[in-house]
C-alpha cells in the first residue's frame, strides 16, 4: 500500500493534486492517522481516479466509435448518391494516418450536401419530363388510368444518372414529335371534315362529336383528343362523306342529264334553265375541285327531282308533239348519213296510231330515242368513207369544171380573174389524176366495212358498191375511147402526109369549115402546104373579159349526181367522144394535125 501511495505520490508532485495530497499528509500526521487507514484512504484516492480516468477513455473511444460511424455512413451515402447520379468522378478518401477523424467528417460533409442538392434537382428534371411524358401518354392513350405514374417515379429515384435523363428526353421529344404529327393530321382531318360537310350541306358540329367532343371546341386551353381511335374515327368519316359525295354527284349528273334532255324536248325557256346552271358548271368539274358550300345538298337534289318530275308530267301532255320532234331528228341524222331511216316511226304512221290509241306515245318515243343512238352510232362508223365519197365528189365536181373549162374559147384571155381559172385548172389536172386511186381505195375501205358489219354499205338506198363498180367500168371504157381516137388521129395524120405529098393538094373551104367544128377551134392558117395551126390562145387586149368560173358556175352540170348529191347510176353520164371531153380528162391540149379525112375524090 506504501507502494501505492508513494505512486500515486510520484504522479501527483508533478500536478496539482499533489498539492493536496501533500496538506492531508500533513494532516493525517498532526491527526495521528495509521498507516492502514492512510493506505486505504490512498487505496479509494486510486482507485476513484482510475474510474475518472477509465469513463474519461471510454467516453473518447465512443467519441472516436461515433465519428467513424459518422464518417462511415457519409461515404456510404456519398456513393450511393453518386452512384444514383453517375457521377464518374469518384470521392478522394484522405489517409487516416495522417487526417483525423473530424477532419475527415469535415471534408466529407460538403461533398455530401452538394450530392444532395444535384440529387433534388435531378428528381425534380425527372419528375417534369415524367409528368410531361405521362401527359402526353396520357392524350395518345383512349384515357387510361394513371396509377402507376407514382411507382415509376419511385423507382426512378434509384437511377438519376445523366443517361437516364437524356433517355427520358429522348423519349420525350419522340412523343412530342409524334403528338405534333398527330395533332397536324387531326386538324387536316377536321378541316377535310368541315370541307366535305359544307359541299354536303351537313352539320359540322354532330358529325364530330360522334368521333369525339373534344374536335369541336375551339378554346386554346382546350386538348383535342389525338389518339388512334379518334384518327381511325376522323379517316373512317372523310371516307363515309367522300362516298357520299361520290354518290350525290353520280346522282345529280344523272339528275341533270334528265333535266337537259326535258329541257330540249320541251323546249324550255333560259328562265327556267337559269336556276341551274351553277350546278351545271359545277358538276362538270372532277370530285375533288367541287368545293362550293352547299352544291351537293340534299335539298338542291330533291329540287332538281321536283323539277325533272314536273317536267316529266308536262312531256306527257306534250308527247305527240315530241315524237314528231324526235322524228325530225332522227331523219335530219340519216339525211346527214345518206342512210334510210326506220319507217316503222314515219311521220304519217306514228300519227295515225296515237291518234287510234293503239300504241303508247311514251313506248313509242322510246322506240325513236334508240333508233336516233342506233343512227349516230351508224353515222359515227360511216364517218371515215362518207369523207372520202365527199372527196371523190369534190374530185368529180372539178373534173366537170375542168371541162367546161377547156371549152371556153377565152380561158387564154388577159382578163381578170384568168391567172385564178389558170391555177385552179392546173390543181384540177392534178386531182384529176388521182380520180382511179380514190375510188380504188374507196372500194377497199367499202368492203372492208361490210366485212366488218356483215352488210352491205347504203347510199341513199342504193349499195355503194355497185355504183363505185359501174364508175370504174365507164371510166375505163372512156379510157379506152380515148384511146382509139388518139390512134385513129394519129392514123389519119399520116394518111394526109402521104397524100399531100402525092397529090400536093390543101382541103376544100368547105370541108376546112366542117374540120373547124370538129376540132373545137382550130382553123386552116391559109399557107400552101394545107397546114393547120391552133387557135391563138390570148386574145386582144381589147377583146371582152372572160366569166370567171367558179363552183355556183358550173354546180349544175356535175355529171356524177344530181342536186341532192345522191348516188344512183341515172345521174352518171361517161359516154362522150367530142374532142373537148377528150381535152377536159387528158387535162393537155390536142396535137395539131393536118386534115381528119382523105379526099376521095381526088
Amino acid at each position: 500500500m506504501v507502494g501505492v501511495g508513494a505512486g500515486l505520490g510520484l504522479v501527483m508532485e508533478g500536478t496539482s493534486c499533489g498539492a493536496l495530497l501533500k496538506e492531508l499528509q500533513q494532516i493525517w500526521a498532526e491527526v495521528g492517522e495509521s498507516e492502514d487507514e492512510k493506505n486505504k484512504v490512498l487505496l479509494d484516492i486510486e482507485r476513484e481516479c482510475l474510474e475518472v480516468y477509465r469513463r474519461k477513455v471510454d467516453d473518447a473511444n465512443r467519441t472516436r466509435v461515433q465519428l467513424h460511424q459518422s464518417v462511415a455512413a457519409k461515404e456510404a451515402e456519398v456513393a450511393s448518391l453518386m452512384a444514383t447520379l453517375g457521377e464518374h468522378k469518384l470521392y478522394m478518401k484522405k489517409d487516416k494516418g495522417i487526417v483525423s477523424l473530424k477532419e475527415q467528417l469535415a471534408a466529407v460533409v460538403p461533398v455530401l450536401e452538394n450530392l444532395k442538392c444535384k440529387k433534388e434537382e435531378r428528381i425534380k428534371q425527372f419528375s417534369d419530363i415524367r409528368s410531361q411524358i405521362e401527359k402526353i401518354r396520357f392524350e395518345l392513350s383512349e384515357y387510361n388510368d394513371q396509377g402507376d405514374s407514382e411507382s415509376s417515379l419511385a423507382e426512378d429515384q434509384h437511377d438519376l444518372s445523366t443517361r437516364k435523363l437524356n433517355s427520358y428526353q429522348a423519349q420525350l421529344r419522340a412523343l412530342q414529335k409524334d403528338k405534333s404529327e398527330r395533332l397536324r393530321k387531326v386538324l387536316e382531318y377536321i378541316n377535310e371534315v368541315h370541307s366535305l360537310c359544307g359541299v354536303l350541306g351537313i352539320d359540322f358540329g354532330p358529325t364530330v362529336n360522334e368521333i369525339h367532343p373534344s374536335l369541336h371546341q375551339n378554346g386554346v386551353e382546350q386538348s383535342r383528343n389525338i389518339s388512334n381511335s379518334t384518327l381511325d374515327g376522323l379517316a373512317s368519316t372523310i371516307s363515309k362523306l367522300k362516298a357520299e359525295r361520290k354518290s350525290r354527284i353520280q346522282k345529280m349528273r344523272a339528275t341533270m342529264e334528265s333535266l337537259c334532255q326535258l329541257w330540249k324536248l320541251m323546249d324550255s325557256p333560259e328562265e327556267e334553265k337559269r336556276q341551274f346552271s351553277k350546278v351545271m358548271s359545277i358538276l362538270i368539274l372532277p370530285e375533288e375541285g367541287i368545293t362550293s358550300s352547299g352544291v351537293l345538298s340534299q335539298e338542291l337534289i330533291d329540287k332538281m327531282e321536283a323539277e325533272v318530275e314536273r317536267l316529266a308530267k308536262l312531256k306527257t301532255s306534250r308527247l305527240k308533239d315530241i315524237v314528231m320532234k324526235r322524228r325530225r331528228e332522227l331523219e335530219e341524222i340519216c339525211q346527214n348519213a345518206h342512210i334510210e331511216p326506220d319507217v316503222s316511226t314515219a311521220p304519217e304512221q306514228t300519227d295515225a296510231l296515237i291518234d287510234s290509241g293503239l300504241i303508247d306515245p311514251s313506248a313509242l318515243l322510246a322506240n325513236i330515242e334508240s333508233q336516233i343512238l342506233k343512227a349516230k352510232e351508224e353515222s359515227l362508223s360511216r364517218k371515215d368513207i362518207m369523207d372520202r365519197i365527199n372527196k371523190w365528189i369534190a374530185a368529180c365536181d372539178e373534173e366537170a369544171w375542168l371541162e367546161e373549162y377547156n371549152q371556153d374559147p377565152k380561158r387564154y384571155s388577159a382578163g381578170r380573174g384568168a391567172h385564178i381559172n389558170l391555177k385552179r385548172a392546173e390543181k384540177a389536172r392534178i386531182l384529176v389524176t388521182k380520180i382511179p386511186s380514190m375510188v380504188e381505195n374507196l372500194i377497199n375501205r367499202t368492203f372492208a366495212w361490210e366485212n366488218a358489219r356483215s352488210k352491205p354499205f347504203l347510199y341513199d338506198g342504193g349499195r355503194l358498191i355497185s355504183v363505185l363498180e359501174e364508175y370504174r367500168l365507164s371510166r375505163q371504157q372512156k379510157e379506152e375511147e380515148k384511146r382509139r381516137y388518139r390512134d385513129q388521129k394519129k392514123l389519119e395524120s399520116i394518111l394526109l402526109a402521104e397524100k399531100e405529098a402525092i397529090f400536093g393538094s390543101k382541103p376544100t373551104p368547105k370541108r376546112t369549115s366542117s374540120l373547124n367544128r370538129k376540132t373545137n377551134g382550130y382553123r386552116p392558117n391559109g399557107n400552101t402546104n394545107g397546114l393547120m395551126t391552133p387557135t391563138p390562145r390570148r386574145s386582144s387586149l381589147g377583146s371582152a373579159t372572160p366569166e370567171l368560173l367558179t363552183p355556183r358556175s358550173y354546180s349544175g352540170h356535175n355529171r356524177y349526181f344530181g342536186d341532192f348529191r345522191r348516188l344512183s347510176t341515172s345521174h352518171l353520164n361517161f359516154g362522150d367522144d367530142s374532142l373537148s371531153t377528150f381535152t377536159s380528162i387528158s387535162g393537155s391540149e390536142p396535137e395539131p394535125f393536118l386534115m381528119d379525112e382523105l379526099h376521095t375524090d381526088g
